[in-house]
């Protein structure tokens, strides 16, 4: 096929028309998502401590609270929050886990793979 005008037009067109669907369908697919904190948030005292009144607020809202460890096999109480927000390996946005542990568990806890971690990566351990 030669190389001709209307055929790179048509190219382009073609590419600028790809990129419009893409664009459209994320714009759907993110739709149902929560709208990220504002920029005001986002000072470094501030958001730590937003993150330990958020924490705090989840835990007191909890009327389930755990009684008992979140490890496996253990029954002691817990006495700390181990609050963990990382990025998804697969890139589908930041995962946030929380788990009640007692305090010989808590212990073993650290955060892991901090060279990849990214800037609202958060590790705290809150006491119960």
């Amino acid at each position: 096929m030669p190389d001709t005008k209307d055929g790179r037009e048509k190219k382009a067109a073609d590419r600028e028309r790809r990129q419009r669907e893409r664009e459209i369908d994320e714009a759907r697919r993110r739709a149902d998502e929560a709208e990220p904190p504002d920029e005001a948030e986002s000072g470094d005292s501030d958001a730590d401590s937003g993150e330990i009144r958020r924490a705090e607020t989840r835990r007191e809202e909890r009327s389930d609270s755990p009684s008992e460890c979140h490890r496996r096999g253990c029954d002691e109480p817990p006495a700390f929050a181990v609050l963990e927000r990382y990025q998804e390996e697969t890139g589908h946005g930041a995962v946030e886990a929380e788990a009640f542990l007692c305090q010989e568990h808590t212990a073993e806890e650290s955060p892991v793979n901090l060279d990849a971690a990214y800037p609202d990566y958060v590790f705290r351990v809150v006491p119960v």
